[in-house]
């Protein structure tokens, strides 16, 4: 409120930059959003899972840029990401304020009015530009998944595809592990663990616990529950999120139920 105060006392006049000083000026702009509404959607640290007042305000601030900014599709392509992300919020968490898994999600509570939305801003994009940005690619893989009735419908082969698309234009060791499991679910979990163990050496992975949590996972998928039980472990004592430790501190523990199973 005191900037506004000062720019109309100031009568300082507001424009949208143009030419090189535009592109520099919204990168750094969707890139703020983006992490803004990312804390709000997956918490790094506390007790809730979500915080939506962060997702809340990064979609006011997507929606006003996409109005300063009409003829920008990685503009359109971030707002149609973090619609139809947020379509997600109320199947994300459990009565308990538990997470619940994508593909366990009860649909029926997906936001529909969102995801219209999110489509409608993606459509918006595509008829902008043929080349497509992360900001659009992320939001085509959301679309796999908004336009999937139910989670065994999901466009798993699009999914990978368009993965391997974005790693090309923006190469990133988290791009390759969110690929790795859309790989599990279109050729299975060997074929995921194949694409991760390559990431185990990544600096920027050694302390992010969703590396060992995919793993933990895709061993689980294999039957072998002990090494499962340890990366849960892993995962849990790395992430600073409540809600997240208590998913895989249980997960911990029944992999380790159905290895002393296995032993009997």
């Amino acid at each position: 409120m005191r900037a506004k105060r000062t720019l109309a006392q100031e009568q300082i006049p507001f424009e949208v930059p143009r030419g090189p000083e535009l592109a520099a000026r919204l990168a750094s702009a969707l890139g703020v959003i983006y992490l803004i509404f990312n804390e709000g959607y997956s918490a790094t640290a506390g007790q809730d899972l979500m915080r939506v007042t962060l997702c809340e305000e990064a979609l006011r601030l997507g929606r006003i840029l996409a109005e300063l900014a009409p003829q920008e599709p990685e503009v359109h392509g971030l707002v149609a990401l973090m619609e139809i992300q947020a379509s997600r919020s109320r199947a994300r968490v459990g009565a308990a304020g538990e997470p619940i898994l994508l593909l366990d999600q009860n649909r029926a509570l997906w936001d529909r009015l969102l995801i219209r939305r999110g489509l409608g801003a993606l459509e918006r994009a595509d008829k902008l530009s043929t080349a497509r940005g992360p900001y659009r690619l992320q939001a085509e893989i959301a679309a796999c998944h908004a336009r999937a009735v139910t989670a065994a419908e999901t466009d798993w082969a699009r999914i990978v595809s368009l993965y391997g698309e974005l790693a090309a234009i923006a190469p990133s060791p988290i791009i390759e592990l969110n690929r790795a499991v859309a790989v599990c679910m279109l050729s299975g979990p060997q074929a995921a663990l194949d694409l991760l163990d390559p990431l185990l050496k990544e600096p920027v992975l050694k302390t992010y616990h969703l590396l060992p949590s995919v793993r933990g996972d895709m061993l689980a998928r294999l039957g072998r529950h002990g090494e499962a039980r340890a990366q849960f472990e892993r995962a849990a004592a790395l992430t600073r999120n409540v809600r997240e430790q208590m998913l895989l501190a249980a997960r911990a523990r029944e992999s380790a139920r159905r290895a002393q199973e296995s032993a009997e």
